[in-house]
């Protein structure tokens, strides 16, 4: 694959509709039967903490087959104060497209641009599998909690990445995601008939 077969460049307001079913399609009944995280997407890019200089999708042959957010954060530090972070996603890539490595250089690309924009670190929900090839590590080794999660607790899942080198060196606090991750169910189902039909399912592996 070379550069000449992709584009990566800012989503235009007028594929918004397309960028939210491709998230959709990717996220139906992967965590739960259906999905929310277009609705999150739909609902993130009016937040005042979205950042818009982030928002990006992939095309192909000029097709949209992925796209990726950040959107402001903040580690409340053990010694006091916060310290400001970026949340990621949803990020995805279609289906058919998935496995190719389009994810990763998609990934890659976003990272180096926030980190241009001169972030200091991202924290993410994510398997340390893909994205531990992109630099993450578990946020437990930066000595970054998990907010209203026990110590004890697996939190594997829960991913970081330094952009600035040593940016949370001597930093140990907790994490809260944007509250504006957390939406309303029902508003999520009205939003979704917008959209073509499909078959919620509940599979084997769902969280929720």
């Amino acid at each position: 694959m070379n550069k000449n077969d992709y584009i990566i460049r800012p989503e235009r307001k007028e594929e918004q509709h397309e960028v939210e079913a491709l998230v959709r399609e990717a996220f139906w009944n992967v965590y739960r039967p259906g999905c929310l995280e277009h609705y999150v997407l739909h609902i993130l890019r009016d937040d005042p903490d979205f950042i818009n200089e982030l928002n990006f999708v992939l095309e192909r042959d000029g097709r949209l087959i992925g796209q990726n957010v950040f959107v402001k954060a903040h580690i409340t530090a053990d010694h006091g104060g916060d310290i400001p972070v970026l949340a990621m996603g949803p990020i995805c890539i279609a289906n058919d497209m998935k496995r190719k490595g389009f994810g990763k250089i998609l990934l890659d690309y976003s990272l180096e641009k926030a980190a241009a924009m001169g972030f200091g670190a991202v924290c993410f929900e994510g398997n340390i599998a893909f994205y531990g090839k992109s630099g993450f590590r578990y946020a437990s080794e930066y000595g970054i909690r998990y907010h209203d999660m026990p110590e004890a607790e697996d939190a594997s899942f829960f991913l970081c990445k330094e952009l600035i080198p040593g940016y949370l060196n001597g930093v140990t606090g907790v994490y809260h995601t944007p509250a504006v991750y957390y939406v309303n169910e029902e508003e999520a189902e009205e939003f979704d008939k917008a959209f073509p039909k499909m078959e919620k399912l509940k599979l084997p592996g769902q969280l929720f």
